[in-house]
């Protein structure tokens, strides 16, 4: 079977989210075909995972949790990944396949993904052994290699990282590389026009890996991507939301769940809480859960009701609150406290950022303590 969906990042959430959503459109004939993993990174631990996804026979994740206040305990197989590459050493492979079989892009590069790396210059255009250092460089270079060999070849690019406006800010990357090294116009062009840069929100919260390879996962999960034209998507499932309305979920997502994860682990850190404490353990907390129920009812919701959005954040809060007590799942906040600075940045910036901007602007004492505003 081809592979027509590249998939760079071979962690966890991958694989409980876009993976297992192939996975399971493949067995109802409604997926594009296999998905083909690339590991650009040199971990030890990673390396094993990309042996386990090399062998082909897959992999399980495990979904516990509350469906409708009822509890679920599944095992589902994910069969969808075909080939397990690795960037340094398979990069003539990703260039074969760039120029013939790819149809879509996935990717999940983790917070820091997107930087350049000043080892990237133009001579990687011509190393078809040696890949260039940072992702935006990489897909300059393959991009151009599918462009030289079909130049109206479309293509659908789906950064998953969680940056706003994801696709928009991933092809303004690779094109202002692009630009600097001196490439064609007509290829510049290529990459605004030929190539689709969806903008996407994922959002599940897949609180451990089983090892070799597969994960554990709550029963929650969605991808909504933004409507646009010459959209590929790589399956059809009951998960993947297409709308014209991105930036409501967006809201939803980063001002009520990963700020009430980010909020949790400002009070890990600056209590020096136990090393092991969970999402749930802090929930259980008296004192912690009033703060962060203080954050979301005095100083996010208000918010919500001033951009006349109250209704749907009360809903979607409702299950956050579940997902956040889900008595089947490890969360450990130790994971969410990584790279803890930026993501307060990312987090609760834009928050304090839209309050101040309100009449009245909406008081925020406790979200402004966090940032150190």
């Amino acid at each position: 079977m081809p592979h027509p969906i590249l998939q760079f990042g071979t962690g966890r959430f991958l694989q409980a989210h876009v993976d297992l959503f192939v996975s399971e459109a493949l067995a109802a004939g409604n997926a594009l075909g296999r998905i083909a993993v690339v590991q650009t990174t040199d971990s030890a631990e990673s390396t094993r995972r990309l042996a386990a996804l090399a062998d082909g026979s897959g992999y399980r994740v495990e979904i516990r949790g509350l469906r409708a206040g009822r509890p679920v305990e599944e095992v589902v197989h994910v069969g969808s990944v075909g080939a397990a590459w690795n960037a340094a050493r398979d990069w003539h492979l990703l260039l074969e396949a760039i120029a013939s079989e790819v149809r879509v892009i996935v990717s999940n590069t983790a917070d820091r993904g997107f930087e350049l790396s000043e080892a990237d210059g133009p001579e990687a255009l011509t190393r078809y052994t040696t890949p260039p250092a940072s992702f935006p460089a990489k897909l300059v270079v393959l991009l151009h290699h599918r462009w030289s060999v079909h130049p109206a070849a479309p293509l659908t690019i789906y950064p998953c990282e969680l940056v706003p406006r994801n696709g928009d800010t991933l092809r303004e990357i690779v094109v202002a590389l692009a630009s600097t090294w001196r490439l064609p116009d007509a290829f510049l062009g290529y990459l605004r026009r030929q190539c689709t840069w969806a903008n996407s929100l994922v959002d599940r919260i897949v609180s451990s890996a089983l090892h070799p390879i597969g994960a554990i996962a709550e029963p929650y999960a969605l991808w909504a991507i933004e409507q646009c034209a010459q959209l590929v998507l790589p399956c059809e499932h009951a998960a993947i939301v297409v709308t014209s309305e991105l930036a409501k979920f967006e809201r939803l997502k980063l001002m009520l769940l990963n700020l009430g994860h980010s909020f949790l682990a400002e009070r890990w850190l600056v209590d020096k809480r136990c090393a092991t404490e969970t999402v749930l353990d802090a929930m259980r907390d008296r004192a912690v859960s009033a703060s962060l129920d203080a954050v979301w009812n005095d100083e996010v919701l208000p918010l919500f009701d001033a951009i006349g959005e109250g209704t749907e954040a009360r809903a979607y809060l409702a299950e956050v609150r579940d997902r956040f007590c889900n008595p089947f799942l490890e969360h450990r906040i130790a994971d969410i406290a990584h790279n803890h600075a930026e993501k307060k940045r990312r987090r609760f910036g834009p928050v304090i950022e839209l309050a101040a901007s309100q009449t009245p602007p909406i008081r925020q004492p406790r979200l402004r303590a966090a940032l150190g505003t």
